[in-house]
């Protein structure tokens, strides 16, 4: 599913235009040989390609990202480390996993909160796989006393919420996505207005990307006003956690 950007509302975040990042087209090229041939022998021999198709380009993109997350957000980092930065490792863990294959196929992105050490924070998300390409805003799987404070946050502000997650431009990009629980969290009934949300576990909203709209020249800039567009839904989560946005 394509999804086209609606036109900035009067109050939107303005972020810069004519910002040209092409990211290669072997990048999606690899990950599918790469998926095929997930062994050790192979990626040693294709390592270069994997610096120069997906590392350094991706590298060079967060870089830029970071240039322009400030007109978003202050406390979003962008790390362009080749390790421990924004850009997840290709190696997987594989210790408690009955698949062994060693590498991920697909690239991930996390711009995390600055106060955040983990993927397990806010943050906002790149997810590039042949035929699964996303954005995304939120947290994923928080721990329990995050939970909770998010769901005082929603329950305490009730119509601030509904306003996130029904205002135009956030409802025409993002849906919000993840685990929920069977029944209502300890403390809500299941006539409460906003159950369905408090039964969310994971705090997430995912923007369907293209793999033609990654490769764009211009995709910075896209990928940029998507951030933009989920920018008062991270604002609540953030705030809800008692964090500065």
């Amino acid at each position: 599913m394509i999804l086209s950007l609606p036109p900035p509302g009067k109050n939107a975040i303005q972020i810069g235009v004519n910002t040209s990042m092409r990211l290669p087209p072997d990048l999606f090229v690899f990950f599918k040989d790469l998926s095929k041939n997930n062994n050790k022998p192979w990626f040693e021999k294709n390592k270069s390609r994997y610096e120069a198709s997906v590392r350094e380009p991706l590298l060079a993109f967060i870089e830029a990202a970071g240039e322009k997350f400030s007109k978003i957000s202050p406390c979003i980092v962008a790390d362009a480390r080749k390790v421990g930065g924004s850009l997840f490792r290709i190696y997987r863990d594989v210790r408690f996993s009955k698949d062994k294959s060693p590498y991920k196929t697909q690239a991930g992105i996390h711009f995390r909160h600055d106060e955040a050490e983990n993927a397990h924070a806010p943050g906002f998300y790149l997810h590039l796989e042949p035929g699964n390409v996303f954005a995304g805003a939120g947290i994923w799987r928080p721990d329990s006393e995050s939970l909770r404070k998010i769901r005082k946050g929603i329950d305490g502000n009730r119509k601030g919420w509904k306003s996130v997650v029904e205002d135009p431009r956030f409802a025409a990009q993002f849906r919000l996505e993840g685990d929920c629980l069977v029944r209502p969290p300890k403390g809500y009934s299941n006539d409460h207005p906003l159950v369905a949300d408090l039964k969310r576990k994971d705090f997430i909203a995912i923007c369907p990307l293209t793999q033609k709209r990654v490769l764009h020249p211009n995709f910075l800039d896209d990928y940029m006003d998507v951030c933009a567009g989920g920018a008062k839904f991270m604002k609540f989560i953030t705030q809800s956690l008692e964090l500065p946005f």
